[in-house]
């Protein structure tokens, strides 16, 4: 029997961030029998998805991460890598900030090199900005091919022009769209076993993290509280500024309105539980977790932020963070009412559904490999 091929995906962590999550969803639904995935990542510690790697026959390789000083011992080890490890043709880069290192090394050893943006901004203090913005600068000149979870992603690392380049794409971060369709069952389940079945629940799903803006979450929803006492905040991720949100509630002395699950496996089921959906990023490549929620039939107010992508059903409209606390408060206390319904068609139609998505990865992949024996770039 014929090996599969393996793909090669380059990501910070494998933990359940938008990136993570839209390889694991064609992961899943892609046959593995053709295709399989492998994982170089940057950290020791173990991931939220590293058993279900392992699991479905994929490897994770641990790489130090990059402070700069290791320069030189960072680039020795991914040569000594791809020396090692000669089954790799295609390595798909999914972490900006040593793209343009990684994948320069990927072509010297003969690899087919993807970079794949998912954001609109760089991470951290303007200092670290602006560094990672210089070194992710010369990847546009490097990759063989360029992806990005929306338009705006792409001309933000790959420059403005990159849409009219025949080597780019957008790729679509599709969900498992049938698993989120509302079910009235799964709800009232939910709703039970949280306590929370008379109240009003606005929702959230997002790392606590700068840029899903949890502080203006907790003072939009302040606000709400003091207008509707019947409300509960849910909030499902975890991050590393979860102890600073923490502080914030217990501050405002709304404990008992607020729950936070951390993080699940079962983000689709909480979906179900809440009645409005807000989202106030500050910056987005996309928001996955708004296809999510539109598949779940939910009402989403989310910032102008949000790429126009996002934007698949009437449920879903854009509020400026500068319009302030109480304009959102007002907003969302006007959802209280609405009759929740079926997205599937809607989602799978604009080509969200991530068994489709499966399937154009997997044409890709093999394209280059199969079809393009001679290793040129094709336009897509």
């Amino acid at each position: 029997m014929e090996k599969p091929i393996r793909i090669l995906h380059v990501l910070g962590t494998l933990n359940r961030g938008g990136a993570e999550t839209m390889i694991m969803n064609v992961y899943r639904n892609i046959d593995r029998s053709k295709i399989q995935f492998d994982f170089v990542i940057h950290t020791k510690e173990k991931c939220d998805y590293d058993d279900e790697i392992i699991k479905l026959g994929g490897n994770i390789y641990s790489f130090p991460r990059y402070l700069g000083k290791n320069h030189f011992k960072y680039k020795k080890a991914w040569d000594i890598f791809f020396n090692s490890h000669q089954e790799y043709k295609i390595v798909h880069g999914h972490m900006r900030s040593t793209a343009a290192i990684y994948l320069k090394i990927a072509k010297k050893h003969g690899l087919i090199t993807i970079a794949h943006s998912h954001s609109t901004a760089s991470r951290g203090n303007k200092v670290e900005q602006f560094v990672k913005n210089i070194m992710q600068f010369p990847i546009r000149y490097i990759a063989d091919y360029l992806f990005a979870c929306s338009d705006d992603a792409g001309k933000w690392l790959f420059g403005n022009n990159v849409i009219k380049k025949n080597n780019y794409r957008v790729i679509k971060n599709a969900i498992d769209a049938e698993k989120y369709v509302f079910n009235e069952a799964k709800r009232n389940e939910m709703r039970k076993a949280l306590g929370i079945e008379d109240k009003f629940v606005v929702g959230h799903t997002g790392s606590f993290s700068y840029p899903k803006n949890h502080k203006f979450l907790i003072d939009f929803f302040y606000q709400v509280q003091k207008k509707n006492k019947n409300v509960i905040l849910l909030l499902v991720g975890d991050g590393e500024l979860r102890p600073q949100i923490e502080k914030q509630i217990n501050s405002l002395d709304i404990k008992d309105k607020v729950i936070l699950t951390g993080i699940v496996p079962n983000v689709n089921d909480y979906m179900q539980v809440m009645d409005v959906f807000v989202f106030p990023s500050m910056f987005e490549g996309l928001g996955i977790v708004t296809i999510e929620a539109q598949a779940a039939g939910l009402l989403c107010i989310v910032a102008d932020t949000v790429p126009k992508e996002a934007f698949i059903t009437n449920l879903i409209e854009k509020i400026s963070l500068s319009e302030g606390l109480e304009v959102w408060a007002d907003k969302v206390l006007k959802c209280t009412k609405y009759k929740k319904r079926n997205t599937f068609k809607e989602i799978r139609s604009a080509g969200f559904d991530v068994v489709e998505e499966a399937n154009v990865f997997e044409a890709f992949y093999e394209k280059q490999l199969i079809c393009n024996k001679n290793r040129e770039v094709i336009s897509l």
